[in-house]
């Protein structure tokens, strides 16, 4: 942002920050360093003598302004890092700072090795370089966005090209969703735009996609140039760690993904320019002004940029690149103001927003005359924003003086002044930013807020459904015994730390608020042993239907926030007692929701870690390897086997014979039969011996109970989380709605040991409701049926404004039981419409005849049939027709 003139800039100061607007206002002379008092007492009255000088900074070929920048970054950097053995390379940089003499030759005199250290440490010329480039650049950000909107005016294009769409996923870019955004707040009340044809669809769609682009890319340098402006440099015994390399690289690395933007941006405003021109009727300065910019050097810029090894020089470079920019915007609005100008079907804003119409009407007004056509004007007139925008604009670049006729030189003129208008020197242009940032921020407009990534609102129908899911999970749960629990949503982070292995990074913690450092709650199973363990409990059965948070990357039916359904059995049992259970519970409410066809994948992690242990994979790698073949229902086994090899340092063999094995499924007797053949190196390992005993007992318990049909005996399947000990599962839907793992769990005996001294053995299951909801909302999609919200049973229609008569019969139908709604409106048509719009099935209506006659009208939505009877017993004959549909 631009500085105003004669400001003073306190360097080191407490609490103060050394910003890049500060950086580029002591460069170019319009502010003034001051040395912070406090930071002065700091320094040491005793100039030690000198032992080096950081002679790479001397021999840089700076200009003045160059200079001057490096030499503010480099004495911030010393005054931040100074101590009782400062030198006089901070005596004599602060004394010429308050002299006003600020170059960063001056800044250097010989200097001790701390000094001299902490000079290249900081990298204080590419500091500086970057703070420049980002002080031009934030502000230009705003800018193209409104000049873009301009545009979009004068050629007449379409407002849609700005609506966003999100992904097949549900999710869109930020950056490119806000620009889009920001560009129809400013377009907000257009009388200019529509729908736009092919060829302004297709100019006007990329302006979302690469002004967002742009954003990010100031965004990131500005946050990095932040840090580098104000941290102090760390000292070692001797001398600061290391050299100024590593942060001059990473600004590299930041600047150029900026130049990048840039030429997308360049390119893009040249053809809007090109585009608008072409509107103009007078052909030679049509031609005129679509050859007024060349883009032909961009290549060679960006080229210039890419190819520089020095970085001083790559950040000088992208400067400059950030110098064409602004000439190429201002060109682009240069054109625009003149097709607007030129269109004299167009109301022209004046200073202050007024437009042309109003302002002949107060003239008018004024000396008591009427003017015809001003109280309502057929001119059409631009957006609110781009109206404000443009009568900025117009002031500087006429300085307030009335355009007689445009022409290519005034125009010409007009791209000159625009240019110094973006030129962070002008103190306008912060009128400018500021208004384009109150205009599309503005509470006065109805922009729609929006939720985070990987979460999502619930309206009435979809309530409807998750109800009906929830209700049906309850009764499952109850009916075999559990009892409902609650946990807080969020836990000490200690509590869920090293529980989820290489998925703890998943976990969301939150700030330190009264000095314990808590986590949101990852899943309802860590949260649940830690209640066992901290209430001393030997055996519970238990249910709980909860939110659960993952710091996760959300894509199709996966989210950052989400419900969770489990059922858990703790206690000491006979061997797979409760794992029957569990795993007949999850088959029991796969099928009571009735979602179609669905897998239950099940492995036992002792044999895991037998098949791994006859690979030759050694113990302290079974978990890290299993979160890789865990891996395999979305990765092809080649993609595993390269992590494996490449990133968990197996051996090649050892891969290739985990890739033989893990292909090893299906139904569980037959698979169970071939893993214990005569031979089978599985009967030589003691952990996966009592795993195939264990399985045989749970799989003819499941086949007695029917359920065994649903299982694959899968040994791919690894569930990556650290504390399954035994039987593991998944379940995987197969019909057309492509959701992935739909609910898992198995068997964790020592977690609750993690909490407490006493083992208590447990398993569980979890669904993951929300991909389920998923499945049952295109089952009623394709039903094409109506999904009701309420369970209202009778509509009370009063045709009329009665609210009394209303309440009196409603209030019968509620204390009957009945649920019942009301509503009041003369037309009959709305009353039914409502009624079948919500799926109510019944009506009681109520005019002026039924009043007369002491009688009510019921009907019968869905057979059509209507019948009176008397007011008296209309509440019985309801409750005969609703218990006999």
């Amino acid at each position: 942002m631009a500085t105003p003139a004669a400001a003073a800039v306190t360097l080191a100061g407490k609490g103060a920050v050394l910003t890049p607007a500060a950086v580029y206002a002591l460069s170019v002379g319009l502010a003034d360093p001051v040395i912070d008092a406090s930071a002065l007492q700091r320094l040491s009255s005793r100039a030690p003598s000198p032992q080096e000088t950081p002679g790479s900074l001397r021999d840089l070929d700076l200009a003045p302004h160059e200079s001057r920048a490096a030499a503010a970054v480099l004495l911030n950097k010393l005054l931040l890092t100074a101590n009782d053995s400062s030198s006089a390379l901070v005596t004599a940089a602060t004394a010429n700072a308050l002299a006003g003499s600020l170059e960063l030759a001056a800044a250097l005199p010989p200097a001790t090795r701390d000094e001299a250290a902490v000079a290249a440490a900081s990298a204080p010329v590419a500091v500086a370089f970057a703070a420049l480039i980002d002080c031009c650049a934030t502000p230009l950000a705003r800018v193209a966005d409104a000049l873009a909107a301009l545009s979009c005016e004068a050629a007449r294009g379409g407002a849609t090209a700005f609506d966003v769409p999100a992904s097949g996923d549900g999710l869109s870019d930020k950056d490119e969703a806000d620009v889009g955004a920001d560009i129809k707040m400013l377009l907000l009340g257009s009388k200019l735009v529509g729908n736009g044809g092919d060829a302004s669809a297709a100019m006007f769609a990329k302006v979302p996609a690469v002004n967002g682009a742009l954003r990010e890319s100031v965004r990131a340098l500005h946050k990095k140039v932040r840090v580098e402006l104000n941290a102090p440099v760390k000292l070692g015994k001797r001398d600061a760690s290391g050299t100024g390399e590593g942060k001059e690289e990473a600004l590299v690395v930041l600047a150029t993904q900026l130049a990048r933007s840039l030429n997308a941006m360049c390119k893009q405003s040249v053809a809007r320019a090109r585009f608008c021109a072409g509107s103009i009727a007078e052909a030679e300065l049509r031609e005129k002004l679509a050859g007024g910019v060349n883009v032909d050097d961009l290549k060679g810029m960006l080229d210039k940029v890419m190819v520089d090894s020095d970085a001083v020089s790559v950040l000088r470079e992208v400067y400059n690149y950030l110098l064409k920019f602004r000439d190429f915007l201002a060109w682009e609005a240069a054109v625009a103001m003149a097709v607007i100008e030129m269109d004299s079907s167009i109301e022209k804003p004046q200073a202050g927003g007024k437009n042309e119409a109003g302002s002949s009407a107060e003239k008018a007004q004024a000396g008591g005359e009427k003017v015809k056509g001003d109280r309502k004007s057929k001119k059409k007139t631009l957006g609110k924003g781009t109206s404000a925008v443009l009568a900025l604009l117009r002031e500087h670049a006429t300085d307030g003086k009335a355009v007689a006729c445009v022409n290519s030189a005034l125009i010409a003129d007009w791209g000159i002044e625009l240019s110094l208008l973006f030129d962070p020197k002008c103190p306008k242009l912060d009128s400018l930013v500021e208004k384009v940032k109150e205009i599309v921020e503005s509470n006065e407009v109805g922009r729609l807020p929006k939720i985070p990534k990987g979460t999502r609102d619930f309206g009435r129908e979809q309530m409807a459904i998750r109800e009906r899911a929830f209700s049906i999970i309850t009764s499952v749960f109850k009916m075999h015994g559990g009892v409902a629990l609650d946990t807080p949503v969020f836990e000490l982070r200690e509590t869920l730390m090293g529980k989820y292995g290489e998925d703890s990074k998943l976990v969301y913690d939150l700030a330190d608020q009264g000095g314990e450092l808590c986590s949101l709650r990852y899943d309802l199973t860590v949260p649940f042993a830690r209640y066992v363990a901290m209430n001393n409990i030997s055996a519970i059965k238990r249910y709980q239907i909860a939110k659960v948070y993952r710091r996760d990357n959300p894509s199709k039916g996966r989210y950052r926030e989400f419900y969770q359904c489990d059922f858990d059995i703790a206690g000491v049992y006979e061997p797979m007692e409760p794992d029957f259970e569990v795993v007949k519970v999850l088959t029991e409410l796969l099928d009571k929701l009735d979602i179609g066809v669905y897998e239950i994948k099940l492995n036992h992690r002792k044999l895991l870690d037998g098949m791994l242990e006859i690979c030759g994979v050694p113990a302290e790698k079974f978990r890290t390897v299993c979160s890789s073949i865990d891996k395999l229902d979305k990765l092809t086994f080649e993609e595993v086997k390269k992590e494996l090899v490449e990133e968990k340092g197996v051996s090649n063999e050892t891969a290739e014979n985990i890739g033989s094995l893990v292909k090893t499924k299906g139904p569980p007797l037959e698979v169970l039969l071939e893993l214990r053949k005569e031979g089978s190196k599985f009967m030589e390992n003691e952990g996966s011996v009592v795993a195939l005993n264990e399985l045989e007992i749970l799989f003819k318990a499941l086949e007695k109970a029917n359920a065994l049909d649903r299982i694959s005996f899968d040994l791919s399947l690894a569930r990556g989380l650290d504390y399954y000990t035994g039987v593991i599962y998944e379940a995987v839907f197969k019909g057309v709605t492509q959701v992935g793992s739909i609910a898992a769990g198995g068997r964790y005996d020592k977690l609750v040991g993690m909490f407490s001294n006493k083992q208590v053995p447990a398993v569980g299951v979890s669904l993951g409701i929300e991909r389920v909801f998923a499945i049952m909302e295109q089952q009623e999609k394709e039903k094409n049926q109506v999904i009701r919200a309420t369970e209202t049973e009778v509509l009370v229609s009063i045709l009329g404004k009665d609210l009394i008569l209303a309440a009196e019969l409603v209030n019968e139908l509620w204390s009957a039981g009945i649920k019942a709604e009301f509503k009041l409106t003369t037309r009959v048509q709305n009353h039914i419409k409502y009624a079948t719009q919500t799926g109510i099935p019944w009506m009681v209506l109520v005019g002026e005849s039924e009043l007369r006659d002491g009688k009510v009208k019921l009907k019968d939505i869905r057979a059509n049939q209507e019948e009176e009877v008397p007011r008296k017993d209309f509440v019985e004959v309801l409750k005969q027709r609703l218990s006999n549909p």
